[in-house]
């Protein structure tokens, strides 16, 4: 890749925010330990009955993925306002949009991929049975970007607000409802023995939408969020 060129830069953004993910890698802990605990708190709430774990763990991972990556979408764009960075990237030459992307997407792979890799874990803790988890884990690959992406373009409208962190958890809970609904959906149809390819068709192309549209919204969020 040409120095100074849009590929050049995006890779540098993205290498720069996974190494300082990693310096603070205990950050990266923090979302994976608080799903096992959530999780493992069901069983000592419901019983210890297979039957109805069984029923209910699909829809318990995801909402206990959903929960364990709000918290760690506050801070997505939070130490780049503080230290000007997010100054510096609105005037380089490359588009807004695609470094913002390149910002999402560390973002994903530090604190959501972690917990696509620990929910088969907890899946077999809530007694899923084991022929689901690639539905399940498969469902996680498109429902968790689409997450957050949709919870980047609240950050990116909530930045420089009081209390961010309540007031995107009140904006993003309910639009996440359809990613859940369709996500445990193909997982209970995979139990159930029905077809489970729609509910992941419609979280595929939920996420093609969203990776068109969230970082162009995210960038014109920011642009207005930094002017005022």
């Amino acid at each position: 890749m040409r120095p100074g060129s849009t590929p050049a830069a995006c890779a540098a953004l993205l290498r720069r925010d996974l190494t300082l993910a990693w310096r603070r890698r205990g950050d990266i802990a923090l979302p994976v330990l608080y799903a096992v605990i959530v999780a493992t708190l069901f069983p000592f709430a419901l019983g210890p009955d297979p039957a109805l774990l069984s029923r209910i763990a699909g829809g318990v991972v995801f909402v206990t993925v959903l929960l364990a990556i709000l918290l760690s979408l506050d801070q997505l764009f939070r130490a780049d306002i503080e230290d000007g960075s997010m100054e510096q990237l609105m005037l380089a030459p490359q588009p807004l949009a695609l470094l913002v992307a390149m910002k999402i997407l560390a973002h994903w792979v530090t604190a959501a991929l972690p917990l696509i890799v620990v929910a088969p874990l907890l899946a077999g803790m809530l007694k899923l049975p084991p022929e689901v988890i690639p539905v399940l884990v498969a469902a996680l690959l498109l429902a968790t970007p689409l997450l957050s992406l949709m919870g980047a373009v609240l950050v990116a409208l909530t930045a420089g607000t009081r209390r961010s962190g309540m007031l995107l958890a009140l904006m993003l809970l309910p639009l996440c409802v359809p990613v859940v609904i369709f996500a445990a959906g193909a997982v209970a149809a995979a139990q159930e023995g029905l077809p489970w390819i729609a509910p992941i068709a419609w979280l595929g192309a939920g996420l093609a939408l969203a990776l068109v549209l969230a970082p162009l919204a995210c960038a014109a969020a920011l642009r207005i969020a930094m002017d005022t």
